[in-house]
C-alpha cells in the first residue's frame, strides 16, 4: 500500500518525529497507521536512552501558581543546548511540569517522572520526557522540582 503525503503529515504531527522516519516507518507498517505509530513510538525510546548519557547543561527554570496564588512550583528542564531550550514544545514541556508538581506534589524525581500526566492519563510524565528528547535529538531531562503551599513549613526556621 502506497503511503500518501497526508499520512506522512498526520503522523508527523502525531509524533513529532521527522518526515522520513514517518516514511519509513509507515513503509515497513505497510501503510498501517497504529502499527508505524509504535515503530516511532519505540525508536524514539531507543533514540531518547542512547541520548541520556551526554550531558544536558542548558535548559529552563519554569514556574507555576495555581489560580488564588496559595500553591505554585518550579521546575529545571535541562537540555543539550540553548537552541533547544529555546523551542517552544521544550518550554511548553516545563510549563506543564511546573504544573503537575503543583497538582500533585511529587516527593522524588522516580514518583514525578512515573505519575500519570493531569491533561492525559494515558502518558506520564517521563513518556512526555521522552517525547520531546526524541523530537529534538538531544537528552532532555528533568533536574530539579520544587512545590510550595502558602502556610506549609519546609523545616526551616521563620
Amino acid at each position: 500500500m502506497a503511503n500518501t503525503k497526508d499520512d506522512v503529515k498526520r503522523l508527523r504531527e502525531e509524533t513529532g518525529a521527522g518526515v522520513m522516519d514517518c516514511k519509513r516507518a509507515l513503509d515497513e507498517a505497510k501503510g498501517d497507521f497504529s502499527k508505524a505509530k509504535g515503530l516511532i513510538k519505540e525508536r524514539g525510546l531507543a533514540k531518547a536512552k542512547e541520548k541520556a548519557d551526554r550531558e544536558a547543561k542548558e535548559g529552563v527554570v519554569e514556574a507555576y501558581v495555581h489560580a488564588g496564588g496559595r500553591i505554585g512550583a518550579m521546575v529545571e528542564l535541562s537540555s543539550e543546548t540553548d537552541f533547544v531550550a529555546r523551542n517552544k514544545d521544550f518550554r511548553e514541556l516545563a510549563r506543564e511540569i511546573a504544573m503537575q508538581v503543583a497538582a500533585m506534589d511529587p516527593k522524588d524525581m522516580d514518583e514525578l517522572l512515573e505519575q500519570a500526566y493531569i491533561r492525559d492519563a494515558s502518558k506520564t510524565i517521563g513518556e512526555l520526557v521522552t517525547a520531546v528528547a526524541a523530537t529534538t535529538g538531544e537528552n532532555v531531562r528533568v533536574k530539579r522540582f520544587k512545590r510550595f503551599e502558602l502556610g506549609q513549613s519546609n523545616g526551616e526556621p521563620t
